[in-house]
C-alpha cells in the first residue's frame, strides 16, 4: 500500500510539473543570431521579433522573425519544442528540435529544420542566468525541391 501510495505522488509530481515560460531566451536579447548556411558556408542572420509559449503544451514556442542572406529578407515563423533537459548545479543545457517555415517567396525561400542546444549558467549570487548560448544546427531545403543546404546560427 505504502509502494502504491508512493507511486501515487510521483505520477502526480511529473503530472503537474511546468516547464518555466522562457520564451524571452529565443528573442536574444532583440538581437540577431548569425551563422552559415550551405558549402559555402555563405553568412545568414535569424533574427526573432516574437516568441510564445503554448498554453497547451508548454515545451513548445511559437516564434516568428526574418533571415536575411545576401540582400534577401525573408520573413518566417515556425516552432521550437523541448525534449529534454540536464541541469547540474553550475550549468543548464536545454535540448530540441525546431522548424521554421519561411514565406514563399520564390526559389530562395525555403523550411529550416534540425535540432538546438540551450546552455547557460546559473549565478547562485545573483539568481541570474548568465553565459547563455543557442546553437540551431539543420538543413535548409527550398520549397522547390531543388536546394538543399546545412545550417548553423548561434547566438554569439
Amino acid at each position: 500500500m505504502k509502494k502504491l501510495l508512493l507511486l501515487l505522488i510521483l505520477i502526480s509530481q511529473f503530472a503537474f510539473a511546468q516547464m518555466p515560460n522562457i520564451s524571452n531566451v529565443w528573442l536574444n536579447n532583440s538581437k540577431a543570431y548569425a551563422g552559415t548556411i550551405g558549402n559555402e558556408k555563405q553568412a545568414i542572420k535569424l533574427k526573432i521579433n516574437i516568441s510564445e509559449q503554448n498554453r497547451k503544451n508548454d515545451q513548445e514556442y511559437f516564434v516568428s522573425g526574418y533571415t536575411l542572406v545576401d540582400k534577401n529578407y525573408t520573413k518566417f515563423e515556425g516552432n521550437l519544442t523541448i525534449s529534454k533537459y540536464k541541469d547540474t548545479k553550475k550549468k543548464g543545457t536545454v535540448y530540441g528540435e525546431y522548424e521554421f517555415a519561411e514565406e514563399n517567396k520564390g526559389k530562395h525561400s525555403g523550411l529550416f529544420k534540425g535540432k538546438f542546444v540551450y546552455t547557460f549558467k546559473w549565478n547562485k549570487t545573483s539568481e541570474k542566468i548568465e553565459g547563455q548560448y543557442i546553437e540551431f544546427i539543420g538543413n535548409w531545403k527550398s520549397y522547390d525541391g531543388t536546394l538543399d543546404f546545412k545550417t548553423r546560427i548561434t547566438n554569439q
